[in-house]
């Protein structure tokens, strides 16, 4: 099995994107299967061609995007994409698309196909807050995992999308924010790569939320 997993170029003014470090940290082989780690721009019309260019290029069985999202606390195993890009900020091209779709006369949603609650679940258990999340945002990390999605839409290949904490380092002077070590992030992806691999259809548990 061949997981492909990509992470993000920094933005919105900082330095450095926890997303992409934790990939360059990954082993290269998990459980005896291949993991291959890419890196992806911040912009909307480039960030799915990196990506297709990818999937075209190794062929993976499982594709896992993940994302920095300054302001959580834990690891968002994300549920859902919709068909929107509606960006607060500007992405590193200068793209700032308002209520745009992503795929004209596509689907409204796309669900994960990974087995999310199994990886939250996993996650958990070596005392890493984790959590399923129902909003992957309407920026550049839900038109990845919408877009990429919709490109895998008619394959078997598995996908989803996670997002991660800030790094210590971002907050020094965001007190406010919580953040998570590289370390940890990265056993968390690992975690989520074994998860994946090894279960093949998700458990049953309620990891809902009121608001």
């Amino acid at each position: 099995m061949k997981i492909l997993i990509s992470g993000f170029q920094p933005f919105g003014g900082e330095a450095i994107n926890p997303s992409i470090e934790a990939v360059k940290r990954l082993p290269k082989e998990i459980d005896g299967h291949e993991v291959i780690g890419i890196e992806i721009p911040v912009e909307q019309y480039t960030s799915l061609k990196v990506l297709e260019e990818a999937i075209k290029m190794y062929q993976p069985d499982v594709v896992i995007c993940v994302g920095q999202a300054g302001g959580r606390s834990a690891i968002s195993v994300e549920r859902i994409g919709i068909n929107v890009d509606d960006y607060r900020i500007a992405d590193n091209a200068g793209n700032k698309p308002i209520d745009e779709a992503i795929v004209d006369d596509g689907p409204d949603a796309y669900f994960s196909t990974l087995p999310i609650k199994a990886i939250v679940s996993e996650i958990r258990k070596e005392g890493i807050p984790a959590e399923v999340s129902n909003s992957a945002g309407t920026y550049v990390c839900n038109h990845v995992m919408y877009g990429v999605s919709h490109m895998l839409r008619d394959t078997d290949i598995r996908s989803g999308f996670v997002h991660i904490p800030f790094l210590p380092q971002q907050v020094s002077d965001k007190p406010q924010y919580a953040s998570m070590t590289l370390e940890v992030i990265v056993q968390a992806l690992t975690i989520m790569i074994q998860t994946t691999i090894h279960t093949k259809e998700d458990i049953k548990q309620s990891e809902g939320k009121l608001d």
